[in-house]
């Protein structure tokens, strides 16, 4: 009974300490900045959470995208999703090492397995830190954007009826608008994370300073 007690105790203290790592065995997440539980999609082979941050490790090999040459068609990267409003923003910063060929971390809006956005900083095929937006609608096109020299980036999604903008900042303060588009759905999206590292052995992605609104911005170019 002494060996179980002594047993109890370690295993107890341990929780405490790892606590955070070992809630992947939980299906849902909460978030401060978000109102809303998120619910794993794909889980990653690990995570980390903070007060108003999540860390989430991709795994190998890792991505979500719809090749247009229909040579590629993969949706294994770990996603973490709320269910939307109608009009809404969102915004997260996200910060990741580059590591190795698109690594990246992104924010995602999906309406089902065909029909889904990806605003990912990314590391391209150059090697630099990119912008990088995937728009499917069956099959994914792939839209390289600003490159930036940090580590650090701020997204922004604002949907208002069924016109989708997605945005950037260096700052958290000052929006570049970079796409602007229709993205119709009958249904409620959801929104949320995606971490992946599709040549690499793992991704370690933070997203930190989330919001969410439920809201419809009046000038996409303002994003408010």
């Amino acid at each position: 009974m002494k060996h179980v007690f002594t047993w109890l105790i370690f295993f107890l203290i341990f929780s405490h300490v790892e606590g955070r790592a070992l809630i992947i065995h939980n299906d849902s997440v909460q978030i401060s900045g978000i109102p809303r539980s998120l619910t794993w999609e794909i889980k990653p082979r690990k995570f980390i959470q903070g007060k108003n941050s999540i860390t989430i490790f991709s795994g190998e090999k890792t991505d979500m995208f719809r090749d247009p040459n229909v040579t590629y068609n993969t949706d294994n990267a770990p996603k973490l999703l709320f269910k939307s409003d109608s009009n809404f923003v969102f915004t997260a910063a996200i910060h990741h090492d580059f590591i190795s060929k698109w690594d990246g971390g992104a924010l995602v809006l999906k309406a089902d397995s065909l029909n889904w956005v990806k605003c990912c900083f990314e590391k391209d095929y150059t090697g630099a830190r990119r912008i990088v937006t995937v728009v499917t609608k069956g099959i994914s096109d792939d839209c390289n954007s600003v490159k930036l020299t940090k580590n650090k980036v701020y997204f922004k999604i604002a949907k208002a009826d069924n016109v989708i903008t997605l945005y950037y900042s260096e700052s958290g303060k000052n929006w570049y608008l970079i796409r602007h588009f229709t993205f119709d759905s009958s249904h409620l999206l959801q929104v949320g994370l995606l971490a992946q590292s599709p040549t690499g052995k793992d991704c370690r992605v933070t997203f930190s300073e989330l919001t969410y609104q439920a809201k419809k911005i009046k000038d996409p170019y303002a994003g408010e």
